[in-house]
């Protein structure tokens, strides 16, 4: 039934407002899950050593991995430090930065009624991310990919 102002009011109503509200229970979980882990980086500060604990990699082998300096990076962040978070992990910061368009992209078309995941990768794609995250790796490792170890 129509109201004053032409909205759907009544049980259809109520029935479209059940199915967005069950539809954004996702991006609502995965965006509190989100924003707890940032609060707690945000708290407990990385660059302190040990207060996050140790990478294993960087342990067994000296080397940093790829993901070495990315708690830093997002507590950097948290200070709204940009550079100093592009200096902990560059790739890190960019992979978040993509992580915060999927996720604003996903609310968005779960509001409208797209019951699509969060994002679909094809092969090519994952591919591609794996290779920019290994070139990353050997690069920080070398004398002139030096700028880019944490």
């Amino acid at each position: 039934m129509a109201g004053p102002a032409g909205e759907v009011s009544g049980p259809i109503a109520a029935t479209s407002a059940r199915r967005r509200r069950d539809r954004l229970v996702a991006p609502a979980l995965t965006g509190v899950g989100a924003a707890t882990v940032v609060t707690a980086l945000g708290v407990r500060d990385p660059h302190v050593e040990g207060s996050w604990g140790f990478c294993p990699f960087l342990l067994l082998t000296g080397a940093p991995c790829p993901g070495c300096g990315g708690l830093r990076a997002v507590h950097d962040l948290t200070r709204l430090d940009v550079p100093a978070a592009l200096s902990s992990n560059a790739v890190a910061v960019l992979l978040l930065l993509g992580v915060v368009v999927a996720w604003t992209l996903w609310t968005v078309r779960r509001w409208r009624g797209s019951e699509a995941p969060m994002v679909r990768l094809g092969v090519r794609t994952s591919l591609l991310l794996v290779g920019v995250w290994a070139v990353f790796s050997v690069v920080r490792w070398t004398s002139w990919g030096a700028g880019l170890a944490p």
